[in-house]
């Protein structure tokens, strides 16, 4: 197959991704304003869990397809870090301050979850062989899994506290929406994720080729390459709540996806016929993870701090620091030749 084709798969994938993205967000938006949900919710459980369907189903295909369980992990850890300096993005864009001024504290929960997740990879990575195993899956798949779902619990539950005093401050009109008007946005709904799951379907084998096509590793490919365009839908649905003025929405997509992106390895494991799927990745993965941690306790201490200034009159320090850890592990990943 020839690089050109291989080019154009890749471009079709990232295109129709892009597209599907922008209307997972519209409806979202809308169903949102039909049933009264809070955006922050909607943006943290909803678009996060849709939006990284191209990552499972990705993951899915690399291990159960592919046999490229390097290209699984390095998709859904660069995944993570995509998303997080993907928030740089979102506070140039903020041109009068800094997102960490105006955005929730609800978002701390979500960093913090994502740093003890990541932790348990890494320390799943490093261990290798040596990490404990049940029936053929790794022990800490089912731990990763459990912790996502507490996550949501306790994101759920600390946003319908400040929700619940809103509402005590000033009762919102909640009139019953048509049905006609939520038949139709779910129906335009269901169909955008129909073809999320369609490109990450098709994504892995063509990157897979392309990888070997320019004689890259597939800890590279699946790091660098795949886990940018699988982030696509991401970056249209953070970009589009930014235009519609919703910018915890924004944030929720961007740290609600990451912590999906680690629980994905849990299920990408289940679907893995070779043992346990961390054990069987190269441990530079290890570095992505703990990247991963660097930057979400970096966005927790922005959200902690609440940083005024900005660098150059373009973004906040914060940012910067994002940004730098970014380009390391790019360097490290590619370097590592893994």
């Amino acid at each position: 197959m020839s690089l050109a084709w291989l080019l154009v798969q890749l471009a079709l994938c990232a295109l129709l991704i892009a597209r599907a993205g922008f209307v997972l967000s519209r409806s979202a938006d809308r169903l949102a304003a039909l049933y009264g949900w809070g955006r922050g919710w909607v943006g943290l459980a909803l678009l996060a869990s849709v939006t990284s369907l191209p990552e499972l189903a990705s993951g899915i295909s690399a291990v159960a397809f592919v046999d490229a369980p390097n290209l699984a992990v390095g998709n859904a850890l660069g995944a993570c870090v995509i998303n997080l300096v993907f928030l740089v993005i979102v506070d140039a864009l903020q041109r009068h301050q800094p997102i960490y001024r105006a955005a929730s504290t609800t978002h701390l929960l979500s960093a913090g979850f994502g740093v003890v997740m990541l932790g348990f990879v890494a320390l799943s990575l490093l261990m290798g062989r040596r990490a404990p195993s049940l029936f053929e899956v790794g022990a800490f798949s089912p731990l990763l899994l459990g912790l996502y779902l507490l996550a949501l619990r306790s994101v759920h539950a600390h946003e319908q506290q400040a929700l619940a005093a809103a509402a005590a401050a000033a009762p919102p009109d909640a009139p019953a929406p048509p049905s006609a008007a939520v038949q139709r946005e779910w129906h335009h709904f269901g169909l955008a994720a129909i073809a999320v799951v369609a490109a990450g379907l098709w994504l892995p084998e063509a990157a897979d080729r392309l990888a070997t096509e320019l004689q890259l590793s597939r800890s590279f490919v699946g790091t660098i390459l795949m886990a940018l365009v699988t982030t696509l839908p991401e970056m249209a649905v953070t970009l589009s709540a930014l235009r519609l003025g919703a910018l915890d929405m924004a944030i929720g997509n961007l740290l609600g996806s990451s912590l999906f992106n680690v629980m994905i390895l849990a299920i990408d494991d289940l679907f893995y016929p070779h043992g346990p799927l961390l054990a069987a990745a190269d441990a530079v993965h290890a570095g992505t993870a703990v990247t991963a941690m660097v930057m979400s306790g970096l966005v927790i201490i922005g959200l902690v701090m609440r940083p005024q200034g900005r660098v150059l009159r373009v973004t906040s320090w914060i940012s910067i620091a994002l940004l730098s850890t970014y380009l390391v592990n790019v360097a490290l990943v590619y370097l590592s030749g893994a």
